[in-house]
C-alpha cells in the first residue's frame, strides 16, 4: 500500500471534521437516556455500542436491506440510522422500515450528508434538506423533533477529495445556516415519550 493510501486509511479512522458538531450533539441526547434499561439497534456501525445499553445490536447495511427486511424484525428503544439514508434505493420504504424496527415511543436518530461529494459506499442516491427530512420521516409515522443541520463554507472545500479529521485550533466550528453539511433529528415512533426541543 502506497504511502499517500496508508495516509488516507489513517485520516478515514479519525474524527471527521463535517461530523463533529453533530456527533457532539447526539451525544449530549444520548448522556439524557436511561441506556440501562433500552435496547439500541445501528444500521450500519457500531459507533454506539459501547454507551451502556441493555442491549446493542448491529444490523450491518447493506446486507441488512432497509428496503426489503426480513420478517420479522427485530424491534428496540433506540434505533440509530446514521449516514446510511443517502445509499438506499427506496428512502420512503427505509423510512417505514426504520419505524418498524422501534416499539412504540422509541427514538430515531437519523443523519444524513447534504453538501457532501458523492460517496458510492456500495451506491449514493440521495440528500435530504432538513425539510426533506422531516417530511420524509413525518410520511413514515414519525413524530420529527428539531431538524438541525451543520456546515460552514471551509468544512466544505476541505472535505472535497477527502473526509477531513477534525483537528482543533484549525477547524472553524462556525455554522453557516444555508452551507449545511450534515442533517440529524431525533425522531419518535408514535406511544409513550417526549421528544428533545
Amino acid at each position: 500500500m502506497s504511502l499517500g493510501k496508508r495516509a488516507y486509511e489513517a485520516a478515514r479512522r479519525l474524527p471527521q471534521w463535517a461530523r463533529h458538531v453533530m456527533d457532539a450533539d447526539i451525544e449530549r441526547y444520548l448522556a439524557a437516556l436511561p441506556r440501562s434499561q433500552m435496547d439500541a439497534l445501528e444500521v450500519s456501525g457500531n459507533a454506539h455500542g459501547g454507551a451502556g445499553w441493555r442491549s446493542h445490536a448491529t444490523l450491518a447495511f447493506p446486507s441488512f436491506d432497509l428496503c426489503q427486511p426480513p420478517d420479522p424484525l427485530p424491534q428496540a428503544d433506540v434505533v440509530f440510522c446514521e449516514q446510511v439514508l443517502e445509499h438506499v434505493r427506496d428512502p420512503w420504504r427505509a423510512a417505514r422500515t426504520l419505524h418498524d424496527l422501534l416499539r412504540p415511543g422509541g427514538r430515531l436518530i437519523v443523519s444524513t450528508p447534504f453538501l457532501i461529494r458523492i460517496h458510492p459506499e456500495p451506491t449514493d442516491y440521495w440528500r435530504f434538506t432538513p425539510d426533506g427530512l422531516r417530511v420524509l420521516l413525518e410520511q413514515a409515522g414519525f413524530r420529527v423533533g428539531a431538524v438541525k443541520k451543520w456546515g460552514n463554507l471551509s468544512c466544505l472545500v476541505a472535505n472535497t477529495s477527502f473526509w477531513f479529521p477534525y483537528v482543533p485550533l484549525i477547524c472553524l466550528l462556525g455554522n453557516r445556516e444555508r452551507l449545511p453539511l450534515v442533517v440529524w433529528t431525533v425522531a419518535e415512533r408514535a406511544g409513550e415519550g417526549q421528544l428533545p426541543a
